[in-house]
């Protein structure tokens, strides 16, 4: 009696539906971090700008004695309209505070976001930055530039 044996080639029905499942629960886990990211990646630019102002600011600061009155003054250009940035302001009061507004397409929900450098003296005619989200539509704390959450 010859009985031919032969062997399994491939793979079963099940063990590729296991497979998709997997496969479909780490996309569910990475797509939202991705986006966050990517968001996050953005927000750097914004940051960039900030970093520029900030600068001439804190030159001004330090030169005088006191704050600039305003973006003029300070030396900085305000007027920025990137593919990210929708525009930066200066305002002045006890310290400064440049604020930034993103662009409605930066965030996956399409709102123009901003945040925040507010600046205060410390001795020796020292200027600190601290971060913080804006006061009209603040930035969520998981867009923030990472030295921005805290």
């Amino acid at each position: 009696m010859n009985i031919d044996k032969t062997t399994q080639k491939g793979f079963t029905l099940i063990e590729l539906m296991i497979v998709i499942a997997i496969v479909g629960i780490l996309a569910a886990i990475a797509l939202p971090a991705y986006q966050d990211y990517t968001v996050r990646a953005k927000m750097s630019e914004a940051l960039a700008n900030l970093a520029e102002a900030k600068t001439s600011v804190a030159e001004y600061y330090a030169a005088n004695g006191y704050m600039p009155d305003d973006e003029d003054s300070a030396g900085f250009n305000s007027d920025i309209d990137t593919d990210i940035v929708a525009s930066m302001n200066y305002v002045s009061p006890n310290g400064g505070l440049l604020t930034v507004t993103v662009q409605t397409g930066a965030t996956p929900d399409n709102t123009a976001y901003t945040f925040s450098l507010s600046g205060y003296t410390d001795t020796g005619r020292t200027l600190r930055w601290t971060c913080k989200p804006g006061a009209t539509d603040p930035m969520p704390g998981k867009y923030l530039p990472a030295n921005c959450r805290g």
